[in-house]
């Protein structure tokens, strides 16, 4: 099963912020133990929303809205799709992440398979 753990952004993040060296370290360590567990798809950090954009659609109608957006806590700063055997195992993974930076919170979503059609084009 593939999960997307998504890493919810803080004031730190959004201010673009950039960890420490020892944070970095870690995460690297973080992350070859995923790839040596073999269950890492894809990851990274994202920039503040400040360089982004959110696109509105209704009916007709399409709006932009470029960033910084003001709710942080419903913002992400970054992501992980990860492959496990259970929910349970995502958990544990997620918990050892956190372990790691030391605060914060992560989201864990199971991901739905494309449908067959999609994967024969």
């Amino acid at each position: 099963m593939r999960f997307m753990m998504i890493v919810k952004a803080t004031k730190e993040t959004e201010a673009g912020v950039l960890p420490s060296e020892k944070l970095i370290s870690d995460m690297t360590k973080f992350n070859e133990q995923l790839l040596k567990a073999g269950v890492l798809l894809d990851g990274t950090g994202l920039h503040p929303s400040s360089k982004g954009a959110r696109v509105h659609c209704s009916g007709d109608k399409r709006t932009v809205i470029d960033g910084p957006f003001a709710e942080t806590k419903e913002l992400i700063a970054g992501y992980a799709i990860l492959q496990f055997a259970s929910k349970a195992e995502a958990i544990e993974w997620t918990k050892r992440f956190l372990s790691v930076v030391g605060q914060g919170e992560s989201e864990i979503r199971l991901m739905s398979d494309a449908p067959a059609v999609a994967k024969q084009a």
